[in-house]
């Protein structure tokens, strides 16, 4: 009998990863805190997975009908500083992408329990997919779609005095809104009203009235605070993590979605051996955390070096000089993150 595979977590790392499993008819139960169909704090913009990758996980069908991307557009104080060409790049809501996902792996034949969570947290066969590390992190963040929005490039990012926002259309006549924001208690209002509160504290009064003149969709306001960006500490060396559960790259990067489909695909040979005895669990945690390492590190290393661009007054004030003299590298930049 072949052993098996508890994943804690249903998020994309999660469900790609038990939908890949069970395409090879290995025993997999999957736990969900949540219950589907959930919003998810995300950009919902899809940048750098290589469709072999869908293939592989059996997922590419269901992000056929995604909305394309192809160009991006910067802003500093709410005047356009930067326009680009976009590589290859989808917008969906993770609304529609997660149910899509758990229906998938439950006609697989997936055990998949909502609702629920694993008392263990490590040990042989069991795979943390359950999100970021709660922490005293410094920031927030807070995302809501809107309907009826005019945007002037597939992607808008706008640089505000406490981080920065980036709206995404996810569909024809819906728009995804995700911001990353220093953490202020005080700015803390009812669903919404606390997006707006940062925006107007970041110096983005205009961009939250152009928001805020559509229709707003509240029951998609989620606010997500105390995390740390970067690698996510386990204090376990038992314990195999993927996705944001093993590192979380900054957002802007818009390389988080592809990072946790990417994992996935890393861990699923390694893990089939597993299951059909060819390896202990050590060897099988040993070769899937090198490969995480050496996928993932130089994106995580260059993200970090370029966040304090976005996020400092110091960092967006270089960054626009940079832009507005056409000496931005932007295409190298894409490509030290991907």
């Amino acid at each position: 009998m072949e052993r098996l595979v508890t994943i804690a977590g249903g998020g994309l790392a999660g469900l790609s990863l038990g939908i890949a499993l069970r395409q090879t008819r290995a025993p997999v139960i999957l736990h969900e805190a949540g219950v589907y169909p959930r919003h998810r704090v995300c950009g919902e913009f899809i940048s750098g997975v290589s469709p072999a990758v869908l293939e592989i996980l059996g997922i590419a069908d269901l992000v056929e009908d995604a909305r394309r991307h192809f160009s991006s557009a910067w802003y500093f104080r709410e005047r356009q500083v930067y326009r680009s060409e976009l590589p290859a790049a989808l917008g969906i809501s993770r609304f529609t992408l997660d149910e899509r996902l758990a229906v998938r792996f439950r006609k697989l034949g997936g055990i998949l329990k909502e609702g629920s969570r694993i008392k263990e947290k490590s040990g042989a066969g069991i795979v943390w997919c359950g999100g970021r590390k709660p922490t005293r992190g410094r920031w927030i963040g807070l995302k809501c779609h809107i309907s009826g929005l005019d945007l002037g490039a597939d992607i808008e990012m706008h640089l505000a005095a406490n981080g920065y926002v980036g709206l995404a259309r996810i569909a024809d006549d819906k728009v995804n809104v995700c911001g990353l924001f220093r953490l202020e208690p005080k700015l803390a209002g009812k669903g919404t009203e606390t997006l707006e509160r940062y925006l107007h504290a970041g110096g983005l009064a205009g961009i939250a009235g152009h928001i805020f003149s559509a229709q707003v969709d509240e029951g998609s306001f989620l606010g997500v605070a105390g995390f740390a960006l970067g690698k996510q500490s386990t204090n376990c060396d038992t314990i195999l993590t993927l996705g944001d559960a093993w590192g979380m790259i900054p957002p802007f990067t818009g390389n988080g979605m592809s990072r946790a489909f990417e994992s996935a695909a890393l861990a699923l040979e390694p893990l089939r051996s597993w299951q059909r005895g060819r390896d202990a669990w050590e060897q099988a945690l040993s070769r899937i955390q090198n490969r995480l390492a050496e996928q993932f590190a130089r994106r995580m290393f260059w993200a970090r070096l370029l966040h304090p661009f976005l996020t400092t007054t110091a960092g967006q004030t270089f960054f626009t000089m940079v832009s507005r003299s056409g000496l931005l590298p932007f295409k190298a930049c894409v490509h030290a993150v991907r």
